[in-house]
């Protein structure tokens, strides 16, 4: 990648006037164009919004120059409402649903410059791990079409691994920022859980969400989340606690930074590869002062289990709303409102989502509640205490991100077990509500990204940047790009 499309190269050529923000948004919108069809990166692109912002930029120059994002060509989720630009989480319950408000997160980056190019493609209501449960079919991986770029937020991976934006926003519930990062080449932050609103977030599951940026470089995702970051009067659950400058953070220095690594979690499972490219990122990071040692999560082994039972069981209750009566999608030539509730939610629902729900359900009915979702509840506060008692011993744990490389798309669709497993390494830090992040930190010998995972202290977003930051200045993976032919 070169530094001239880079949020901080973009934002310099802005302040200098060498390009104007209607060149930079063209440029963008063009790249989108000539890749979208094998890509299929984004739901909508927003090409009249784009150029109608990067006008009103150039048009007033002085009071534009100097904010951060200032004509930044940005892709969002499309789980994240938007005023008046279609709002589809890629289902077909929400196709022609148009928001009447932005989500903060939108109307902060629009406040700070930045120029929306398009609503990117993910996994129906971010349920999925490879973007092929969207009802408008799967995104592809620009390192290799034929597999997949993970998910929940693979169109917005797209977007940044392919070149269409230098920055794109996800969202993460159990990995849904980080795993496609990894398998794209990216940065990729899930904050602290109440780091950034979640007002405009369409839900999943309220206590596991988090709103995130996937990147290039860990100082391009570091403004972003200074951007988006902070208290919200609309969410009830964003922290009051300042956001800090977490670009100042990045200053090379992690000496007697200490890294814990749960060794043990790794023994089984993990492809060779990923781990060889784990084993060596730790080498990097160690030969510029940090200290790597052993640290035990005991509980860590069931916390794909706790995850698929507190995350179905609020997805349960969160899609009640979508019935057919009040907004998007009802299913015609009904009799009488139960079968139009029926009805709607057959056809407007995928069989990931219907599958979630059913399981939700189940897990929250009389007679099973205790067994389950309660159970679940308690073993997720033995996950918690056991990542504050790692926090009393070091300063962030290392993982893997994911244990394989990138998968063929189709290989793993008809056993969801299979794919559910793929977030065995990140659902901990989303049932902790800690920040983690996933940076590239090598390649298989299929020329397919892996990704270093971090995972730090509550509200320790800029130490997790440091690292990767300091991982940056001796390595060369973030600066590869896939060849695209364009």
């Amino acid at each position: 990648m070169s530094e001239a499309a880079s949020v901080r190269g973009l934002r310099e050529q802005i302040r200098s006037g060498s390009r104007s923000a209607t060149e930079i948004c063209r440029e963008a919108l063009a790249t989108v164009k000539a890749l979208e069809s094998s890509l299929h990166a984004f739901v909508t692109i927003t090409e009249e919004h784009a150029l109608k912002r990067a006008a009103e930029i150039d048009k007033d120059p002085r009071r534009w120059r100097d904010k951060p994002l200032s004509g930044v060509p940005i892709a969002l989720k499309d789980n994240l409402c938007t005023r008046g630009i279609r709002t589809t989480a890629s289902s077909r319950m929400l196709e022609s649903f148009l928001p009447p408000y932005d989500a903060t997160v939108v109307s902060r980056l629009e406040e700070a410059g930045a120029i929306i190019v398009g609503k990117t493609n993910c996994d129906e209501f971010a349920m999925g791990s490879s973007t092929e449960n969207s009802a408008f079919g799967p995104s592809r991986n620009p390192w290799a079409p034929d597999r997949t770029p993970g998910g929940s937020s693979g169109g917005s991976a797209v977007a940044v691994a392919s070149g269409m934006t230098p920055v794109a926003l996800g969202s993460d519930t159990g990995g849904s920022i980080r795993q496609p990062a990894a398998l794209c080449g990216l940065v990729g932050l899930k904050p602290t859980y109440g780091r950034v609103s979640r007002y405009g977030l369409l839900a999943f599951a309220s206590s596991l969400d988090q709103i995130g940026p996937l990147a290039r470089t860990a100082y391009d995702a570091a403004v972003v989340l200074a951007v988006i970051a902070g208290a919200d009067p609309a969410d009830a659950t964003s922290t009051p606690t300042p956001a800090a400058d977490y670009a100042a953070a990045l200053t090379g220095d992690i000496r007697q930074i200490r890294i814990g690594v749960p060794w043990r979690l790794l023994e089984n499972g993990v492809d060779p590869a990923v781990l060889q490219a784990f084993r060596v990122a730790l080498d990097v990071i160690r030969a510029r002062g940090a200290v790597v040692e052993h640290v035990d999560l005991p509980h860590a082994k069931h916390a794909i289990s706790v995850y698929y039972l507190i995350a179905t069981a609020e997805a349960s209750s969160n899609l009640a709303r979508y019935d057919g009566v009040r907004y998007g999608y009802r299913a015609p030539n009904t009799a009488d409102l139960g079968s139009m509730y029926a009805r709607t939610r057959r056809l407007g629902f995928g069989p990931e989502v219907k599958r979630r729900i059913m399981l939700g359900t189940y897990v929250l009915s009389a007679g099973y509640y205790d067994a389950y979702y309660l159970k679940a509840q308690q073993v997720r506060t033995l996950i918690t205490g056991d990542y504050q008692r790692a926090f009393d011993q070091v300063d962030a744990v290392a993982m893997p991100t994911t244990p394989t490389a990138a998968f063929r798309l189709g290989e793993r669709t008809a056993d969801p077990l299979q794919m559910y497993l793929g977030d065995v390494f990140t659902v901990s830090a989303n049932l902790a509500g800690l920040p983690a992040i996933s940076i590239p930190c090598g390649f298989t010998q299929e020329h397919l990204p892996v990704g270093l995972q971090l995972t730090g202290r509550r509200f320790e977003e800029a130490a997790l940047l440091r690292l990767a930051d300091a991982h940056e200045r001796d390595t060369d993976w973030w600066q590869r790009t896939p060849e695209l032919g364009i």
